[in-house]
């Protein structure tokens, strides 16, 4: 990851900060800090989970289905690296999943059942008030060093500042309730997720990128798409790769 240019580092911190659009998407944003984030540091995959408004953390986005699964495991059983950031403020870093069962006795044998080797889990925070974690799981035993946990680190703190500017923007919408109604528009974005994959045959992760691209190429939200999905079947034939 330290091979990463400082030109592509930069162009990584511009898009994850530029939160002043109209209609911002917060899943969309979640997604593409997911697959930003496992780009930059390579080899690993990316979930991200956020609080709602009872302060508990719910899961928002994955680079892929794989990790989805990882991080509502660790959701269900409340045990794993990203609720240790949560609740701590620190990052986890460079957690060897081989030696992880005493500290995780749930996460650590499931994680490294699916192939994975090493987690890292980052806070999303600004100052004292954290709103989320980031987990990176590695298939192989990858290290972070210093300069790369203080990469990751940052990009984690730009994300969660830019989340509560949206807020501070629109101070007529307090930001749990917009996390919340995100919440409910990943259950409906899941539920086309599924049909997709069932109709056209396809992975699930295939779908969801069926999904994304359509909302981007005719310019509608990502939920709209899903709900279009869900409501009405016949419009599953509009979706095409692109």
């Amino acid at each position: 990851m330290t091979t990463v240019s400082e030109q592509r580092l930069a162009e990584i911190f511009v898009e994850v900060a530029d939160t002043l659009v109209d209609e911002f998407d917060v899943i969309d944003f979640m997604q593409m800090l997911a697959h930003r984030t496992a780009a930059l540091v390579g080899g690993a995959t990316v979930g991200l989970l956020l609080a709602d408004e009872r302060g508990l953390l719910q899961f928002m986005a994955a680079s892929d289905e794989t990790t989805r699964l990882l991080e509502l495991f660790q959701l269900q059983w409340q045990d794993g690296p990203c609720l240790d950031a949560f609740r701590t403020g620190e990052p986890v870093v460079n957690a060897n999943l081989a030696s992880a069962d005493d500290r995780w006795p749930q996460f650590g044998p499931y994680a490294s059942a699916g192939g994975f080797r090493s987690v890292h889990a980052f806070p999303l925070r600004l100052r004292n008030d954290v709103i989320g974690a980031m987990g990176i799981f590695g298939t192989r035993s990858a290290t972070l060093d210093e300069s790369d946990v203080r990469i990751v680190q940052a990009l984690a703190d730009v994300a969660a500042i830019g989340l509560l500017q949206e807020r501070t923007i629109h101070r007529s919408e307090v930001l749990t309730e917009q996390l919340q109604g995100a919440l409910n528009s990943r259950i409906v974005i899941e539920q086309a997720k599924g049909a997709v994959a069932q109709a056209r045959g396809v992975s699930v992760d295939d779908a969801f990128q069926l999904l994304r691209a359509h909302a981007r190429r005719t310019n509608l939200r990502l939920i709209d798409v899903a709900r279009s999905v869900v409501t009405d079947m016949r419009s599953l034939h509009e979706l095409r790769g692109g």
